[in-house]
């Protein structure tokens, strides 16, 4: 009997650790403005579906997110010229994007939806020009992660006559709209620093935009162990991460490295090792990871001490993640009662 065509897993394992690697490897190799966006879209995608993209949806979601980052920009003058309008109208946008995945809509779709509006207001209220570099960085990111995505999937395709897998239920209205509420609080405070000094905040939006997607399937008793462990594994995995490519700072030896630290993840996200975590656990380690040593390149390459940004950002990270636990907490309790009045439908 063929093991590999009733167990998938091993197969998705392999297509997450190669399809990462590609799109690090990608990223940093041409140069991109914001080189970890590729492989963190990867990872993103892959986690959420196990079917490749094809052409045309890709080509489709090239097109929403440009128009998103449209709408980004659009945002900007409002933002300079009437900061408190323009702040509740991104707060009531990411909302809307939040409850809308918890309702059954594309994460994928929210994820980039929800990038787009944050990192480019913030980046388009500081400088135009800054904005467009931004939007030119997530257009070029997409069409990337199309491409690693269908390479991915070449090489390590779903087994045959594999049922799909079935969507997640629909969240009931009232407990969605609490979830929502929750994750925006998360994401605000980051973005809010973003519109401050957009170019050192930037990887801080980007953890905040993680967490308020992780905050949506965590309860106010596991928050702590789920948020803050997962960034703080994501910190020692980068160190280690970092001391190796510093042996030989090579573009091959990063692809290399990613991809062997990808599969150690993905083994336990997809349980084929034996792990107490969640799959949301390990898929934020990892983004922290990316997010974390890509920042660390950038750095490097930019002749800045390493070192110091990267206890800085840590220490923000792990502040804002003791923040989303915080979050979560109050909105649960101020939530409970109108939960349990209000059952799930």
């Amino acid at each position: 009997m063929d093991t590999s065509a009733a167990d998938p897993r091993p197969r998705r394992a392999l297509r997450l650790a190669c399809g990462v690697a590609c799109g690090n490897a990608l990223g940093f190799g041409l140069g991109l403005p914001l080189p970890f966006l590729t492989p963190m879209l990867v990872l993103v995608l892959l986690v959420s579906s196990n079917q490749p993209l094809s052409a045309k949806a890709g080509l489709s979601l090239t097109l929403v997110v440009t128009l998103t980052c449209g709408s980004g920009l659009l945002l900007s003058p409002l933002l300079r010229h009437s900061p408190v309008s323009g702040v509740l109208l991104v707060a009531l946008g990411l909302f809307l994007i939040f409850r809308f995945s918890l309702r059954g809509g594309n994460g994928l779709l929210a994820t980039l939806q929800i990038v787009g509006l944050t990192l480019i207001t913030a980046a388009g209220t500081a400088s135009l020009a800054l904005g467009q570099t931004v939007v030119e960085a997530l257009v070029k990111a997409v069409l990337l992660t199309t491409l690693c995505v269908a390479f991915s999937h070449l090489l390590f395709p779903e087994p045959a006559n594999l049922p799909p897998a079935a969507k997640p239920a629909a969240m009931a209205n009232q407990r969605s709209n609490w979830i929502a509420l929750r994750a925006m609080l998360v994401v605000m405070p980051a973005w809010l620093l973003a519109l401050i000094d957009p170019a050192s905040y930037m990887p801080l939006v980007m953890k905040s935009v993680n967490l308020g997607q992780q905050v949506c399937s965590t309860n106010a008793r596991d928050a702590a162990r789920e948020l803050l462990g997962s960034t703080l594994l994501g910190g020692a995995l980068a160190i280690i991460f970092w001391t190796l490519l510093s042996i030989l700072p090579h573009l091959w030896l990063f692809f290399l490295l990613m991809l062997l630290f990808i599969l150690l993840i993905a083994r336990r996200l997809y349980r084929l090792s034996s792990t107490r975590f969640g799959a949301s656990f390990w898929l934020n380690s990892a983004t922290t990871l990316i997010i974390l040593l890509g920042q660390s390149v950038q750095d490097s390459a930019a002749g800045k001490d390493v070192y110091t940004a990267f206890a800085i950002r840590m220490g923000l990270f792990v502040l804002v993640t003791l923040y989303a636990c915080a979050a979560v907490y109050l909105i649960d309790q101020r939530g409970k009662r109108p939960l349990e009045e209000a059952p799930c439908s």
